[in-house]
């Protein structure tokens, strides 16, 4: 299949459906992406675990990236993007059969491997698909497109804790009140096991959706990009060298890092916040939708001002500031005040992604799909950075754990939008 090179004006309008297929993909990863939230809060009733135990939802999701990014790298290299994007759905598909069944089967460490290997599925799918959006056009504008992309992402975010809830949350804070009640344990497991089967169908049918979704990317027409022509070294003055050539890379790997460990604290971690806060499970099972209606807000603002009125790094760093301010709101407020400050972290974070991605890939050239590995590793802060939070509040106040743990992320955010973007640069 012939590749496409930099977009420009002539190609824009054939660019248009590579944009709506991806759009699509964005949609189904944001939809699986953001159930955690109200999967969290799912497990600790249905397998009654404490905070730390239910935090390896997210744990087991995100650290699949870290493992396997890598690896798919080199499928890319083989099988190219388009395939690479097919072959990851099929393999969410299997971590959608896997989790579904062990959940039935009343099996937490079971069901955690459906979730590793779903996130499997995911960092192949976008470690092709990520620098696919970032290259279709001009590198210093892909955080508009970007930025669609994410507001497919988050749309679906916005709708997953809904969909979640309507099909298997609904008369959580009755049933848990049952559960406490139960004459007898066998009669609370029984409630219980009940309560966890409510989660095998839906699963069942996201991965038949999955799989149809596969085979119509494989059958679309949906072109080849080849990085090195698209996304040349030229461009930031580099001429040849190893991977470790590119300090802008690295510092953006540890930029994305931490976003996206503070993206999780906003979106997964504000169920578990509410219920410190004394808040009702009913209304705690909805609040990861909030901080996706904040980021949808986010990337609206974004979409409007990237890069007409202000540079993709420049807005970073203003993204970053807004993260800190909100997350001293959280820390001096309470109840729904603290919460609204906490979704509003999703406003913040809205624009760090389609900043940070396309600013640590620019000028990679044949190191491309390499450093967007290494990049999709960095998710696996989602994995780590709750972890730190769920401790930390073990032996502190969780509203300053919460406060303590995130602010330094946006710190390092503010420097890389400010000065750390362009390290190593030659461009004059």
């Amino acid at each position: 299949m012939s590749s496409i090179p930099l977009a420009t004006d002539e190609s824009r309008t054939s660019n248009l459906l590579p944009m709506v297929i991806i759009g699509v993909l964005f949609f189904i990863f944001g939809f699986v992406t953001w159930l955690n939230g109200p999967l969290t809060i799912f497990v600790k009733l249905a397998f009654n675990l404490d905070d730390v135990s239910a935090f390896l939802v997210p744990f087991a999701f995100y650290v699949s990236y870290f493992v396997l990014a890598l690896p798919s790298a080199a499928v890319l290299k083989r099988t190219g993007m388009k395939k690479g994007m097919a072959l990851g759905l099929f393999v969410m598909a299997i971590g959608s059969v896997l989790f579904g069944q062990f959940i039935d089967m009343r099996n937490y460490h079971g069901a955690l491997v459906g979730l590793f290997v779903i996130g499997a599925g995911l960092s192949l799918l976008q470690t092709a698909s990520n620098p696919y959006i970032s290259i279709l056009g001009p590198i210093d504008s892909a955080a508009q497109r970007v930025a669609f992309m994410g507001i497919c992402n988050k749309l679906a975010g916005f709708l997953a804790p809904f969909v979640f809830g309507a099909l298997v949350l609904h008369g959580i804070d009755a049933l848990a009140q049952q559960v406490k009640a139960a004459p007898s344990p066998a009669a609370a497991t029984e409630l219980l096991n009940h309560f966890a089967s409510r989660v095998y169908w839906p699963y069942m049918i996201m991965a038949a959706l999955l799989v149809l979704l596969a085979i119509w990317v494989v059958r679309s027409s949906l072109p080849e990009i080849k990085p090195t022509g698209a996304n040349s070294e030229g461009q930031i003055g580099h001429k040849g060298g190893s991977i470790f050539s590119f300090p802008h890379l690295w510092l953006g790997v540890l930029c994305l890092f931490l976003y996206v460990g503070v993206e999780v604290m906003a979106g997964d971690a504000i169920g578990i916040y509410g219920l410190a806060l004394g808040l009702p499970l009913d209304a705690t099972k909805h609040f990861t939708a909030f901080t996706m209606f904040a980021m949808l807000a986010g990337y609206v603002v974004g979409l409007a001002l990237i890069p007409r009125f202000i540079s993709q790094q420049r807005y970073l760093a203003v993204s970053a500031v807004m993260g800190v301010l909100f997350a001293i709101g959280a820390y001096v407020t309470h109840g729904y005040a603290s919460i609204a400050f906490v979704a509003a972290l999703g406003f913040a974070n809205a624009m760090m992604w389609p900043a940070i991605f396309p600013l640590a890939i620019k000028g990679l050239g044949s190191h491309t799909e390499f450093g967007s590995a290494l990049l999709i590793m960095g998710i696996v802060g989602g994995a780590l950075i709750p972890q730190v939070f769920v401790h930390l509040k073990e032996h502190i106040n969780f509203q300053l754990a919460f406060l303590v743990v995130i602010v330094p992320c946006y710190l390092y955010i503010l420097y890389y939008g400010m000065r750390g973007h362009a390290v190593g640069e030659h461009v004059g």
